[in-house]
């Protein structure tokens, strides 16, 4: 009886689900972007053009903007530690297979296994939400979501070290071996939260989801290469409207949804998710095209002739700064409120953006406006969590914060369509992109920010993660059987 009560007391421990979440986290965000720098590496390595080569990214994001809300929905149904310990298996399994992939085609393959990892991130917290102390779980959900923003940043600047003093192959033996160990300490360690909703999985939803995110995002993604008035990036945009529209359909309509329309109506749901749209939308694109712009060499008149792994470590500082604001952003909700928080953030993040557009002369302005940009990120981020799961109850509290990490990756798919678009309409010295298509689209990135501030202004102003009760939060909507609200580290 002692050695079972000990076994549960270390099953349960906050601090040790704490350690587990932060690997599975990093390693999935991690994931979201080593590839970027070495792109053009890989088109070599397997003899293919960078056209396709682009795939390794993209087929990543689209399977990660579908299967973020999906398994968030999932682990609310069946239990988010299970379904976690599944998520790791897949980004272990396609970790694997990319690392061995002797052809393109192979990895593209192995990238969408990976983006199945999307799930991570709801699951991660609602567990959070459901298993920790009421005093931890502001600054757990602030550190956890720190880390979604910073290991993007991670993943660019460890990228040339690991290619060039290993190769290539080993950005995916990494993350293997993390994800197969947070795997098997998730089965030990982390406990099951209460399943608060039992019913059925909403197949027809789920599909028409995952229909309309292709389509938007295959047509976003290649709208570049194809051309944007082409009959098939034509056919791609109409068919996501349309599918979309079928969506909401359905799902106000299902007698289970999948996702809870009056839920996404509710006032820190839609805000939060607004602002999270926009920040995607900078973010994303920043980062992908920041590398090109410091690896161009400085003949063509702008630029530092950077390798892979000095422009990443440009980038270190924003990285580190980002990190560390995670663990003050709790603090700071709960004397400020979210909305000051996070329009401080926005802020912070546009005026990065347009420095960077202005004065890009020397590696201390680019260094400095990153950083800048890196606090932005780390309070934008750290509280957009926080506002996400105080706006629902617990049976919806991993399809809610999937929806919100799912709407980051449809506006950085955008963004970065539209950065690319800017960037090599303006050509240069030698073929290269002229140094005004980036001066045009770091200012665009700028303006998203300004109007990501803007409807922050909106959000409501929570000062934490609230606890789920019945009397303040309203069941789900049509669901088969009541919800039961248990409280946080409850079991069933």
């Amino acid at each position: 009886m002692v050695a079972e009560r000990q076994r549960r007391t270390v099953r349960g421990h906050w601090a040790v689900t704490f350690t587990v979440l932060t690997v599975a986290v990093s390693s999935f965000t991690l994931l979201q972007s080593m590839v970027v720098p070495v792109l053009g590496l890989i088109a070599d390595e397997m003899d293919t053009d960078m056209s396709t080569a682009t795939w390794v990214l993209t087929a990543y994001l689209l399977s990660a903007s579908i299967c973020t809300p999906l398994l968030g929905r999932v682990g609310d149904v069946v239990g988010k530690q299970k379904m976690l310990v599944v998520t790791m298996l897949a980004l272990t399994l396609g970790s694997l297979v990319a690392a061995l992939a002797g052809n393109i085609w192979v990895l593209i393959l192995a990238r969408v296994l990976q983006g199945a990892g999307g799930g991570v991130l709801p699951l991660a917290f609602g567990i959070i939400r459901d298993e920790f102390p009421e005093r931890h779980r502001a600054s757990a959900l602030s550190i956890i979501a720190a880390l979604a923003s910073v290991g993007f940043a991670v993943g660019i600047v460890v990228a040339g070290p690991i290619v060039e003093g290993l190769s290539y192959h080993w950005l995916f033996w990494f993350p293997m071996i993390a994800t197969g160990l947070a795997a098997v300490a998730t089965a030990l360690f982390v406990p099951e939260s209460p399943v608060a909703e039992r019913s059925r999985l909403p197949l027809a939803p789920a599909v028409l989801l995952a229909a309309w995110l292709v389509a938007l995002l295959l047509g976003i993604s290649r709208g570049n290469e194809w051309g944007w008035s082409s009959p098939l990036v034509l056919s791609l945009l109409a068919g996501a409207v349309v599918l979309a529209v079928g969506w909401v359909a359905v799902e106000n309509r299902a007698r289970v949804p999948m996702i809870d329309m009056q839920m996404m109506r509710r006032r820190g749901i839609w805000t939060t998710n607004l602002v999270g749209g926009f920040v995607g939308f900078g973010m994303f694109s920043s980062f992908g095209f920041l590398p090109q712009f410091l690896q161009t060499p400085e003949a063509a008149g702008y630029g530092f002739g950077a390798s892979i792994s000095e422009s990443g470590q440009i980038l270190v500082p924003s990285a580190i700064a980002s990190f560390l604001v995670g663990f003050v952003t709790a603090p700071l909700v709960k004397r400020l409120g979210a909305r000051v928080v996070i329009v401080s953030g926005t802020l912070m993040t546009g005026v990065a953006f347009a420095a960077i557009a202005l004065w890009h002369d020397a590696v201390w302005q680019i260094v400095a406006a990153t950083s800048l940009q890196g606090v932005g990120n780390g309070l934008v981020f750290g509280s957009l969590a926080g506002v996400v799961i105080a706006s629902v109850p617990a049976s919806q509290t991993g399809v809610a914060s999937g929806m919100n990490a799912n709407i980051r990756t449809i506006g950085g798919s955008i963004g970065s369509a539209v950065m690319a678009g800017v960037v090599t309409a303006h050509v240069g010295l030698g073929g290269l992109p002229a140094e005004g298509g980036y001066v045009l689209g770091f200012a665009l990135i700028a303006g998203g920010m300004v109007l990501a501030a803007v409807a922050a202004c909106a959000i409501p102003d929570t000062r934490g993660p609230a606890s789920p009760t019945p009397r303040t939060v309203p069941a789900p909507r049509r669901t088969v059987a009541p919800s039961r609200v248990l409280a946080p580290g409850s079991s069933v």
